[in-house]
Formats: C-alpha cells, structure tokens, sequence
C-alpha cells in the first residue's frame, strides 16, 4: 500500500489505532485524527514518514478540513478515509438523554458526513475509497445501544447514497461492521456481563476478534485494489455473528 494516503478517524488507539499500524505496516501512509494527543504523538514519533497526527474533535467540519490539507501538504495527496471513530453511552431507550443522542450523532453520523464532504475533492483526483464503520449492533437492534445504533444506521444510509453518487467520480464507498476486543469492549463486558456472554455465544468462529489482525486486514482490502469492483456494501467482521442476506 505504498502508494496509499489515508486519513483514519480514532486512529490513534481501540480498532482505529489498530487500522493505523496495519496500514502502515503495509506501507501505507496515514493521518491519525484522534483527541488522544499522547497516543497519536507516540505513533507519530514512531513512524515518522508515514504517520502524521492531528488532534482534534472530528465532529467539527474545521477538524475535517485540516485532516485533508495535512494529508495533502505532508504526502501530497488523499486515496482513502476511515471514518472510525465514535463515541457513546450504553444505557436503556428510555434514559437516553439528549446529550447522549447528541453525543453519538455529533461524533458518528457528523463525524462521518463532515469528513467525507472534506475528503471528496481529493478522493475524486485519486480515485478514492472510503471506509464507514457500521455496527452489529445496530443491524441487530441490540438492548440499550439506542443512540449507537440509530447513528450507525444512519451512517450505512449515507453510505449507500454517497456510493450510488459519488460512483460517477470513481469514489468507492463501502461499510465494515466489526466485532473486536477493544478496551472499550472489554468497559461494555464489565458493565453488562450477561448481554457480552449472550453475542460471544452467537459467534460461529468462537471469538471476538482481534482489532490487528482480524478488523484491519478487510479495511486495507476495501482501502485497496482488490475491492475496486465493490462499493455500496456492508461487510460483516464479526466471526459470522451476522449473516447478511
């Protein structure tokens, strides 16, 4: 992936930090956006020409913006966006608050539809793939993920509809669902023990997967050639616990 410039939101810790240091094991060369300054600077320093870090809250068209003018004025262009990061409060329908509707919309759907307005100009130049994160979750309608859910669905909607106009500038976009054991995963398995026993149970291949070397390989496989035929699809990383038909 040499040739590869991308922008990964979140991408200095969790799946997102994940997907940084595959892609750059690959080659690739990133612009971690993340508010984590201490992360992103250690993967900064450790991969000097081929990580450049930002931080800021991706929430904010302004943040977007300079996310693309640094790809472009430390590596000369954009071929790819990961828009991963996202943030959340689990709790029960009917408790959601509306700063916690907020909070999910603002970092999820926002987040994701500010970055890839950003990005669109310099993906139409390069011929461009972006990869949206959805959730199992969501397509499952599971217990007290209302506002995650709602924003993960919200964001394979804008997916589908950006895939279907962006085609006409050889812009791919597609959606990846993943099933990994972050450290935010494993806050959600002490918080709600019972609901992690229960999808575990679900997982045809026994596991939650590993952010490395489960989740960042089908990112790099979308961000790449080999997909070049695909867009407007969600892909399911996630042991087989969903079967999309």
């Amino acid at each position: 992936m040499e040739h590869q410039v991308v922008i990964v939101t979140g991408g200095a810790a969790g799946i997102g930090g994940a997907i940084t240091a595959e892609l750059v094991r690959l080659g690739a060369h990133i612009v971690a956006v993340d508010l984590n300054d201490e992360a992103g600077r250690k993967f900064a320093e450790a991969h000097p020409d081929h990580v450049a870090f930002l931080e800021g809250d991706i929430s904010s068209e302004q943040v977007a913006k300079d996310a693309v003018a640094l790809a472009v004025s430390t590596f000369g262009k954009l071929t790819g966006l990961v828009n991963n990061a996202h943030a959340s409060r689990q709790k029960p329908l009917l408790d959601h608050t509306p700063e916690d509707w907020a909070l999910s919309f603002d970092t999820g759907f926002w987040g994701t539809l500010n970055f890839m307005k950003a990005a669109h100009p310099e993906l139409a130049k390069t011929k461009g793939s972006i990869v949206n994160f959805g959730s199992g979750a969501a397509l499952n309608g599971q217990k007290n993920q209302a506002s995650y859910a709602a924003a993960k669905e919200a964001i394979r909607g804008l997916s589908r509809v950006a895939a279907n106009e962006w085609a006409e500038d050889g812009i791919r976009v597609n959606v990846v669902c993943p099933l990994a054991l972050t450290e935010g995963v494993a806050k959600w398995k002490d918080a709600h023990r019972d609901q992690y026993d229960e999808v575990a149970a679900k997982v045809p291949l026994g596991r939650f997967g590993d952010p490395q070397k489960d989740i960042a390989p089908v990112v790099a496989f979308l961000l790449g050639d080999g997909s070049q035929y695909m867009t407007g699809q969600t892909l399911m990383a996630d042991g087989g616990g969903t079967m999309l038909r």
